[in-house]
């Protein structure tokens, strides 16, 4: 069984502290309890989704927005660069 860190209790992702494999429950610990499912494998220090969380909403880690879902999350998910858009660093949005 894997687990994974709640960091802030308005998070919607936690990040695994073990690797997970799809199918497999994973324990959330820190500010949350109880388990996931996880959807995909999910590498050690990856985030997971623990809410699920719409196409454009914030994704929230440590209680800040960490960037924006680029498709409608499902708790379990894998939940990284492939399905999250940066909210840093992306000065060339604001370019005329």
């Amino acid at each position: 069984m894997s687990r994974a860190i709640v960091l802030n209790r308005s998070d919607n992702v936690a990040t695994l502290i073990d690797s997970g494999r799809a199918g497999e429950a994973c324990t959330l610990q820190g500010e949350a309890s109880g388990h996931v499912t996880l959807l995909q494998d999910v590498p050690f220090g990856h985030k997971v989704c623990v809410a699920d969380t719409p196409q454009g909403a914030n994704v929230l880690k440590y209680g800040q927005i960490i960037g924006k879902a680029s498709c409608a999350l499902k708790v379990g998910e894998h939940t990284h660069v492939h399905n999250i858009e940066s909210a840093r660093g992306r000065g060339d949005l604001n370019k005329g």
